[in-house]
């Protein structure tokens, strides 16, 4: 990689590895060393974990770490907690973990996301959310695992059902899917977890987590392809007080993406949420890709923005077509 921890020496590394060891990066956080009331700046976030200024920006740029506040003339400030972030990451990374994976691990330790949609919203703020019915959407996430299945070579796929009788109705399909991705998780629920171990030798399940009655995801819709050669996701959720709408018409917020980061970030999230909700998956998630994805090429992003408008128009088409005769107001506004 040019960028990140490959531009610090093995030195540095070994070094930082022998400190954590002998505890001297503890007897830092002494009276000797005090932060500024205002937060610390980069040059000293930068001495304290001997990580240059020049990287600690480059990982901001490409993973959105560290995360600083801004004073009102526009300088970056960081937070004590800051200091053992970056230490936690540079630890994981001289294990042998790859820079994004160390980044997801350590950044996710302490404050897991509980929702893929609002984990990606604030990953990912260029994002564009749209209002879809669920008609709509369920054409969204069948053409993306169609694609799946054509293209994908042997993916992780994570899906959202919100209930249980909605996955059962789709269970032939996603039976299929399983058969031929390296791991499929699916969430709902679920009343008795199904597939603990894994799917038996010889056969291809979905392994099933259940999600608490209070779970922020048990409201969200969520398909997730992580793939090298067909990264691929779409999450929303669903508006809350439609009691009386029709299935097909009941309206969501949503945002879908085949940038690989996003991809490979909203796969992140499903991994916390399952092994939160299933402790014992821990071995089965490691199948997920270690390494950093590319970034998107400016023509993958003006793609995604005209489907994006494509998408839209479709709505507005189908939701005239189906009010057509009925004296509701119309989808346009006009």
């Amino acid at each position: 990689m040019g960028t990140g921890l490959s531009r610090l020496s093995s030195g540095t590394i070994l070094k930082h590895r022998l400190q954590v060891n002998l505890g001297i990066l503890k007897r830092r956080g002494t009276a000797a060393v005090t932060e500024p009331p205002d937060g610390l700046s980069i040059g000293e976030l930068a001495r304290r974990t001997e990580v240059p200024a020049a990287t600690l920006r480059s990982w901001e740029d490409r993973y959105g770490f560290p995360r600083p506040h801004r004073l009102a003339g526009g300088h970056r400030r960081y937070d004590q907690g800051d200091i053992g972030l970056i230490e936690a990451v540079i630890r994981l990374r001289a294990a042998g973990m790859s820079l994004h994976a160390a980044i997801g691990q350590a950044t996710s330790a302490g404050q897991p996301e509980l929702s893929v949609f609002a984990g990606l919203r604030r990953r990912h703020p260029a994002l564009i959310p749209q209002v879809l019915r669920k008609v709509t959407l369920l054409a969204l996430t069948r053409a993306i695992e169609d694609e799946c299945c054509a293209r994908a070579e042997r993916p992780v796929l994570f899906a959202a059902f919100q209930r249980q009788r909605f996955f059962l109705q789709s269970q032939p399909r996603w039976d299929e899917l399983a058969r031929t991705a390296r791991a499929v998780i699916v969430f709902a629920d679920f009343s008795e977890p199904a597939g603990a171990g894994g799917p038996p030798r010889g056969s291809a399940a979905p392994i099933q987590v259940p999600l608490a009655a209070d779970a922020p995801a048990r409201r969200e819709w969520i398909l997730v392809c992580d793939s090298p050669d067909y990264p691929a996701c779409v999450t929303g959720w669903e508006f809350p007080g439609q009691p009386e709408a029709a299935d097909a018409s009941r309206r969501f917020e949503v945002t879908w993406s085949v940038d690989p980061q996003v991809v490979t970030d909203a796969a992140a999230i499903c991994a916390q949420l399952a092994r939160s909700a299933r402790p014992g998956l821990g071995p089965l998630l490691d199948a997920l890709p270690s390494e950093p994805p590319a970034p998107a090429s400016a023509d993958l992003r003006r793609a995604t923005g005209l489907l994006t408008r494509m998408t839209s128009y479709l709505e507005k088409a189908e939701s005239l077509t189906s009010s057509r005769g009925s004296p509701a107001p119309r989808a346009d506004g006009g």
